[in-house]
């Protein structure tokens, strides 16, 4: 009696034990299966969003016959880099590329520093109207730039700073993202940090540069990257700003592609060469930092 019940107690086990096989098969199969459907979306929609950058690099190397043939075309008919030699041989790309760089560079740069002072003194200095100040930063977020381009003109011409570099440059040394979003990243910082240096008797700008600053690094890099991008790919400001061609930047001369400046024809290589061009520097430096980008983890402490 005592083996049939042992042998009935074994048998229900094995009957439980293919039960839940075949419930958790059930379960996985259908994790798997909606894994696969999200998966399959994904891949359409990144295949939609990069589609037009293949097309652009495609189409740079092909022949302006072939690019108005088959303008959608992934494989040029005859690979060639005719629109690349004439760009940089039988142009002022050259001069355009300088221009952007030295732009850039000097925008890049004065934005971090001015960007994370007025963030560090907005968060942690104390001084009357201080709020207010950074209310009206919030709302000048909210105003499109196009509405500030003939004030911006009107300040540039009184300066005298009209048609040169510094025109180009010290309008955008810095913007009111960049210091809101510093500002944030500070708040995020323990002022205990702070507190040490403050007993050594340091300065307000030794305590920013020597303690405060490091800890910033994911947000120094976010503003960065947006720094960068936002001057080299910036138009509008350019445009009020100078009219000299041996100011032109790569925005602008791009722009001059679309009249049929180099060539007649439809110019689809060199136009999308010279986009390509553009995208190349922005496109590296977010690939290097991507993983850095405002991770507010980092150099936090907690008290």
């Amino acid at each position: 009696m005592s083996d049939r019940n042992t042998m009935h107690a074994r048998i229900a086990s094995a009957d439980g034990s293919k039960r839940a096989s075949r419930t958790m098969g059930k379960a996985l199969h259908r994790v798997f299966s909606s894994s696969w459907i999200i998966y399959v979306v994904l891949i359409m929609l990144a295949s939609i969003y990069i589609m037009p950058f293949i097309i652009q690099i495609a189409t740079s190397f092909k022949t302006d016959a072939d690019a108005a043939a088959n303008p959608v075309s992934l494989i040029p008919a005859v690979w060639t880099t005719a629109a690349y030699q004439r760009l940089f041989l039988n142009s002022d790309f050259p001069l355009w590329f300088k221009n952007s760089v030295i732009v850039t560079v000097f925008v890049t740069t004065g934005r971090v520093f001015f960007d994370s002072m007025a963030g560090y003194a907005l968060s942690r200095l104390h001084f009357r109207g201080r709020d207010t100040i950074f209310a009206l930063l919030v709302a000048v977020m909210s105003v499109p730039m196009v509405v500030l381009l003939i004030p911006k003109f009107l300040i540039i011409k009184s300066l005298g700073i009209y048609d040169s570099y510094f025109g180009m440059i010290l309008p955008l040394l810095i913007d009111a993202s960049g210091v809101f979003i510093m500002r944030n990243f500070f708040e995020s910082i323990p002022q205990s940090v702070e507190e040490q240096a403050k007993i050594d008797r340091a300065g307000t700008f030794r305590i920013f540069w020597s303690i405060v600053l490091p800890m910033a690094r994911p947000a120094l890099i976010t503003i960065t990257i947006l720094s960068f991008q936002g001057s080299w790919n910036e138009l509008s400001h350019f445009i009020v700003a100078t009219q000299s061609p041996s100011l032109t930047t790569l925005t602008k001369g791009v722009a001059s592609l679309a009249s049929g400046q180099l060539s007649a024809g439809t110019q689809y290589p060199i136009k999308l060469a010279a986009a390509a061009i553009m995208t190349v520097p922005v496109a590296v430096l977010f690939f290097i930092f991507q993983k850095r980008i405002m991770n507010t983890n980092e150099g936090s402490v907690k008290e």
